[in-house]
């Protein structure tokens, strides 16, 4: 029988996925609120940084298409779309439907929109979306959580236009003596109590906290990115090494 990870422990592949639905089922309606608490907001200024460090055109020439897979709450989507004043739009794909239902409620709330966010509902392995059709493919602490990794890296190259750009903000592995220390005691004992207090359930939080233990370090990542096809994979880490940022492009 095929394994998967889940956390620490492994389950049939077949499940891993329900099991992943589960998690974010529960903390949906809390996940901003809880990312602020578990990284004191820096998770902000990472999706700043990510967004930044894509530069979308503020006045594409040709229709721009820019899709955020696993981006539910629409926070990556957000910030692409404030960016590019006319001639584009941002389609929002995540297979939770309680993610999307909070993303949606945001986006009737934002003001004026220049660039439209679309959301549907889609699997990072399979996306609504047409093959060669997507300027750039963002995917922000989703990427980690897919049953099959490469599946997903597949489906991104797929999507993206020739010269069409791959971003993907995760966490990784902290690289600086006595720190990963503290980051482990916060990781498994202050972020499942926050979890409790906040959300209600320490249980989706302490398999959080899990699957980052359990991602690929920045460096064996950019490897799997590139074994599926793309080039100038480059990357930025950031506090330490506590998240990552990877570059790629398809050429």
């Amino acid at each position: 029988m095929t394994k998967a990870s889940f956390g620490f422990k492994t389950v049939p592949i077949e499940e891993k996925q329900g099991l992943v639905n589960r998690v974010f089922d529960s903390v949906a309606s809390r996940y901003d609120v809880m990312n602020d608490a578990m990284s004191g907001g820096l998770h902000r200024l990472w999706k700043d940084a990510m967004v930044s460090w894509l530069a979308p055109p503020r006045q594409p020439r040709a229709p721009y298409l820019a899709v955020d897979v696993a981006g539910g709450t629409g926070d990556v989507a957000f910030r692409i779309a404030r960016m590019i004043e006319k001639n584009a739009r941002v389609l929002v794909c995540d297979i939770n439907p309680e993610m999307l239902a909070v993303g949606k409620t945001r986006d009737a709330k934002r003001v004026r929109p220049t660039t439209p966010c679309h959301f549907a509902a889609g699997n990072a392995e399979v996306l609504p979306v047409a093959s060669g059709t997507a300027d750039v493919y963002t995917i922000a602490f989703g990427i980690r959580n897919v049953t099959h990794r490469e599946a997903a890296l597949r489906e991104a190259y797929r999507v993206l236009k020739r010269g069409g750009r791959f971003m993907c903000l995760e966490f990784s592995q902290v690289d600086l003596p006595m720190v990963d220390k503290v980051y482990d005691f916060y990781s498994f004992n202050v972020i499942p109590a926050m979890g409790r207090a906040i959300a209600g359930d320490a249980e989706p939080y302490r398999y959080l906290v899990e699957s980052i233990r359990v991602f690929p370090n920045a460096g064996r990542f950019a490897a799997e990115i590139e074994g599926v096809g793309f080039s100038n994979v480059n990357v930025r880490m950031l506090a330490g090494g506590v998240a990552a940022i990877h570059s790629a492009f398809k050429l």
